[in-house]
C-alpha cells in the first residue's frame, strides 16, 4: 500500500534563548539564520525541494502536495512569505492563542486527510545530513500503523538539562523500532548524567508520526476537553483560501498542554526510530555556535567578527563589526538595536533575562528595530523628542493601507524605485530624489504596483509616533 507523507510544520514558540536575534514579533523560526534562510524555509525545503520530493516519492511512498503550517495569526504573513520564498506549497492553521502541541496537532488532525501520516516536525530544528534524515522519514512510515505513534529520537551526545529523554526496550535484529518504555521530563544534571550511559535512552526530538485519527483518538481518551475545545474552534473557524483561523472564543476556552504531556507518556504504543541525521533544536547560543566551524583557537563567527588573543568566543553579527580581543569562553550577539555579551556558561539563562527586561518594559525585550509588514518591511532609524526616521521597502506588489494619522505628519523620499501615492484626492507618482509630505489628518497611502522593491525615507513630525496611531479606511491583507 502506497503510503502519502505529509509534513505538518509547527510554528508556534518565541525562542527567546536566542535572544537578541529572536524575539516575540519575530521568533527564531522566522530570522534568516543561514545564507539569508530562516528554519522555516530550511524545514520545507527538507521535503519540499526538488531533490528530497523525488526522494520520497518511491515505489511505496509518496510525499503530499502541500505542507500544513500551524502557527500564530501575528505571523500569519511571515509564514506565507517564508513558503512564497520556499519550493513548498502549505496550507495554514492560524492560531489567535498559543495553546502548545496537543491543540495545534488536534486541528492539523481534522484538516489533514484520513489516510496521510503526518510528519509533524517543528519549524526550527537544525538537521546536518538530509538525505539520511529522509531515509529515517521514509523508514518510520513503515513503522507508523493505526493505533500506533511513532517518534524520532536522537542519540544523546552530551547530558542536556534542555531536552526530554525516551527510554526504550531492546529490540530485535529483525525489529525495525524500538518500544516505548516512558518518556522522561528534562532532568537535573546528575539525572541527565545517567541517562545518557544507558544504550537504551535517546533525547525525544520533538518530531512524530502518526495517522490523524490515531492522534485524534488518543486525544479523545487523554485529553477529551482539549480536543472537544479544539473540534469546536475548528468548526466555528474563518477560511479564507489556503488559511484557517481557529475561532479566537472556543481557543480561549482550551487549556495549554504539550503533545507529550497530554498523550505520549499515557500511550500505549509508541515506537521510536533513531535519527542518525544529526539533529539539533538550536535551543540555546551554545547549540547554534556548534553548528560553525571553528578556528585554531576554536573561536566560531558569523558576519563581520573579528580576534585578537581570543580562544573559544562566539560572534554573531548581523552587520557592524565585531572586535573581540583577549576574550575567552564568552558569545557575543550583534543587532541592530541590542547587544548581548554572556559566558557560554550562562547561555540557559538568557530566558530569564529577556523577563527582566520586559518586566522593566524595555521595547528590545519582545521587538526588533527592523519590523516585517505584509507589504514589505521598514526599519526605525532614528527618533527624538519630536521626530522619528524610518527606512521603508514595499516589495513588488505591495501596498499600504489607506489611513491617516491625528498626532504625525510624515515626509517621504524616494531613493530607490517608482511610489505611487495616494493623498487626499491626489494620485500622483514619485521617482528617485522626489520628495512629497503628508500633513496631519490627512488620508493617504503608498503603493508599489512595479516589478522592482520600492525604497523611501520617512521623516515624521509631531507629538506622537506609535503604530497604533493609525486609522485605517480601506486594506488589502484584511487587518483592521
Amino acid at each position: 500500500m502506497l503510503k502519502k507523507i505529509c509534513p505538518v510544520i509547527l510554528c508556534g514558540g518565541s525562542g527567546t534563548r536566542l535572544w537578541p536575534l529572536s524575539r516575540k514579533s519575530l521568533p527564531k523560526q522566522f530570522v534568516p539564520l543561514f545564507k539569508n534562510k530562516s528554519l522555516l524555509q530550511i524545514t520545507l525545503d527538507r521535503f519540499f525541494s526538488n531533490d528530497s520530493k523525488a526522494k520520497f516519492d518511491t515505489q511505496s511512498t509518496k510525499l503530499a502536495e502541500q505542507a500544513i503550517c500551524v502557527g500564530s495569526i501575528e505571523h500569519k504573513f511571515l509564514m506565507k512569505d517564508i513558503v512564497d520564498e520556499s519550493e513548498a506549497s502549505s496550507k495554514f492553521i492560524l492560531e489567535p492563542l498559543p495553546r502548545n502541541t496537543s491543540a495545534a496537532m488536534a486541528a492539523t488532525c481534522l484538516m489533514a486527510g484520513k489516510d496521510e501520516i503526518l510528519v509533524f516536525c517543528p519549524s526550527d530544528h537544525f538537521i546536518n545530513d538530509l538525505d539520511e534524515y529522509i531515509n529515517t522519514v521514509i523508514l518510520a512510515s513503515y513503522s507508523v500503523e493505526k493505533n500506533t505513534i511513532v517518534a524520532l529520537g536522537a542519540r544523546p551526545t552530551f547530558p542536556s538539562t534542555a531536552y526530554g529523554y525516551m527510554d526504550v526496550f531492546k529490540k530485535s535484529k529483525d525489529q525495525k523500532f524500538f518500544n516505548v518504555r516512558k518518556f522522561i521530563e528534562k532532568p537535573d544534571l546528575k539525572n541527565a548524567q545517567q541517562l545518557i550511559e544507558s544504550k537504551n535512552v535517546f533525547w525525544n526530538a520533538g518530531s512524530f508520526m502518526a495517522y490523524p485519527d490515531t492522534v485524534l483518538d488518543a486525544l479523545d481518551k487523554f485529553a477529551p476537553d482539549i480536543l472537544n475545545h479544539v473540534v469546536k474552534a475548528f468548526k466555528a473557524g474563518k477560511r479564507s483560501g489556503s488559511s484557517l483561523l481557529l475561532d479566537h472564543d472556543w481557543m480561549e476556552k482550551c487549556r495549554s498542554e504539550s503533545i507529550d504531556y497530554a498523550v505520549m507518556e499515557k500511550h500505549e504504543n509508541v515506537r521510536m526510530i533513531p535519527l542518525t541525521s544529526g539533529w539539533s533544536d538550536i535551543g540555546s547560543w551554545n547549540a547554534l555556535a556548534d553548528l560553525f566551524e571553528p578556528d585554531d583557537n576554536g573561536n566560531k563567527a558569523n558576519g563581520k567578527a573579528h580576534f585578537i588573543d581570543a580562544k573559544n568566543t562566539f560572534v554573531y553579527s548581523m552587520g557592524r563589526e565585531v572586535v573581540a580581543v583577549g576574550t575567552k569562553d564568552i558569545f557575543v550577539v550583534e543587532t541592530p538595536d541590542a547587544i548581548l555579551v554572556s559566558n557560554i556558561s550562562s547561555a540557559e539563562k538568557i530566558k530569564a533575562v529577556v523577563k527582566i527586561l520586559e518586566k522593566a518594559e524595555i521595547t528590545q525585550a519582545h521587538s526588533h528595530r527592523k519590523v516585517t509588514r505584509p507589504w514589505g518591511v521598514f526599519d526605525s532609524i532614528d527618533q527624538g523628542e519630536h521626530f522619528q526616521v524610518k527606512r521603508i521597502i514595499v516589495k513588488p506588489g505591495g501596498r499600504l493601507s489607506l489611513q491617516k494619522h491625528s498626532k504625525r505628519a510624515e515626509h517621504w523620499i524616494v531613493v530607490r524605485g517608482c511610489a505611487r501615492v495616494t493623498r487626499g484626492e491626489d494620485v500622483f507618482e514619485l521617482r528617485e530624489n522626489q520628495s512629497t509630505y503628508i500633513p496631519l489628518g490627512v488620508k493617504h497611502r503608498l503603493e508599489n504596483p512595479y516589478e522592482d522593491p520600492l525604497e523611501i525615507i520617512e521623516v515624521q513630525s509631531g507629538s506622537y509616533f506609535g503604530e497604533d496611531d493609525i486609522e485605517r479606511f480601506d486594506d488589502v491583507y484584511g487587518r483592521d
